[in-house]
């Protein structure tokens, strides 16, 4: 390979180099093949570490890398679309529901949660966690609210904790009517405990999906799902919006 040196351009220099390293990944390396290193790389385009870093971090945010301690910078598989919320009037935890159960605790929500739910400050409710993984990969992690008046036949049920408490209370929680959901999408930054099990650092961009599930009148229940930013993408339809983790090279807004 001969050295390549970045053309003047308006745009930041990293962004002139990401999209040549973008052209180089399509045309000279394949899925899963790890990229020379920090050093070579910045050698051969003629740039500073720092530039270099930028651009690769914003291939990663799209996708387009995988970037692993101890094991280098390599070239991420394609991605395939799977569609999330499709089904405007059911459940979490209803027929078809990607989600898989991981434990169920009982204690304070945030403030902003009880807010939401019309319950007590210090009042505790059930916390179901589940996650979501596509392709063998972790994309998605969840909390699910739900308050004591949603669910009140729950304690006649021998399901102490774990995934069987938490399908427990999903059970109990389909045996509402259902009248609709509201739900709000916004950019935020991966906390500890979720960028663990997103496999990311801290800080990572993500994307928080809020949904509102709503019966008799009010908030049966809350969920709050955090998708990694770099697998997933928004499209919307005629009568409501999904969520879809994308697993291809390209990332637009539909």
């Amino acid at each position: 390979m001969g050295t390549l040196q970045l053309e003047s351009a308006p745009e930041p220099k990293y962004w002139h180099l990401k999209t040549l390293l973008s052209q180089a990944l399509d045309s000279e390396f394949s899925v899963g093949e790890i990229l020379p290193n920090e050093r070579d790389l910045a050698a051969r385009f003629g740039v500073a570490r720092a530039t270099l870093r930028q651009a690769l971090e914003q291939l990663e945010l799209e996708g387009r890398l995988h970037r692993r301690r101890g094991v280098g910078t390599t070239v991420a598989p394609p991605r395939m679309g799977v569609a999330v919320g499709a089904t405007a009037h059911a459940w979490p935890g209803a027929a078809g529901d990607a989600w898989q159960p991981v434990d169920c605790t009982r204690a304070t929500p945030p403030a902003a949660v009880a807010t939401d739910l019309d319950t007590d400050a210090e009042e505790p409710v059930h916390i179901v966690r589940r996650s979501r993984v596509s392709h063998g990969q972790p994309v998605a992690a969840e909390l699910l609210y739900v308050p004591d008046a949603s669910v009140p036949d729950l304690s006649a049920i021998d399901a102490p904790s774990g995934p069987a408490r938490a399908r427990a209370v999903l059970r109990e929680l389909q045996r509402l009517e259902l009248e609709g959901q509201e739900r709000a999408v916004e950019l935020g930054s991966a906390r500890a405990d979720d960028a663990k099990e997103l496999d990311r650092l801290p800080g990572a961009p993500v994307l928080v999906v809020t949904t509102r599930y709503v019966a008799a009148g009010r908030t049966a229940a809350l969920s709050v799902a955090t998708y990694r930013a770099d697998t997933c993408r928004l499209t919307f339809g005629d009568s409501s919006s999904e969520v879809e983790i994308h697993h291809g090279p390209e990332q637009r807004a539909s």
